[in-house]
């Protein structure tokens, strides 16, 4: 039994499990929320929670200390410029994690762990998304039809192959 003993070891030898969190907390900043599976999102937590308190410090010692955690500079950046300030007069609890069900696949128990306050970037992205679908499936549509006059030919589903023949045909 493992009384006492801090962490979590997620099946991973040391060096394996350091860079796993490193690229799930450099992640969580830049895209304020992931999907995760539950022992992931548990052993990310404290450490977002100090990334983001060195990120409320704010001086040069607390910047290059994140940069030598964080995979990416803009991380960094994103990190002391807009998730950091966001949680100024807060005293921890930065994160919330979400069950999200089992994966198919292996039947892990998934998450999604989010910065609080993130609601609102979460719904310009999906706006985002639903316009740029909207105009590719509209683009695709209009290049269709230009094919389509192009070559004189009438569209798939009005003529289906092999539907004119009759019975006596087919034998």
């Amino acid at each position: 039994m493992r009384h006492k003993v801090a962490g979590w070891k997620l099946g991973r030898n040391t060096s394996h499990r350091r860079s796993l969190l490193r690229n799930l907390v450099t992640s969580l900043i830049v895209e304020e929320r992931i999907e995760t599976t539950v022992p992931k999102a548990k052993a990310l937590r404290p450490l977002v929670e100090k990334m983001i308190t060195l990120g409320k410090r704010g001086d040069l010692s607390a910047r290059r200390q994140a940069g030598a955690y964080l995979m990416t500079k803009e991380a960094v950046t994103r990190l002391f410029d807009t998730v950091a300030p966001r949680f100024g007069d807060r005293e921890g609890g930065y994160l919330r994690i979400i069950r999200a069900g089992w994966r198919k696949g292996d039947g892990a128990d998934t998450a999604f762990v989010e910065l609080l306050g993130s609601e609102k970037l979460q719904e310009e992205k999906r706006e985002k998304r639903a316009v740029a679908r909207s105009k590719r499936a509209e683009e695709a549509k209009r290049a269709m039809d230009e094919a389509e006059a192009q070559q004189g030919v009438e569209h798939p589903s009005d003529h289906v192959e092999g539907a004119d023949k009759t019975k006596d045909d087919k034998e």
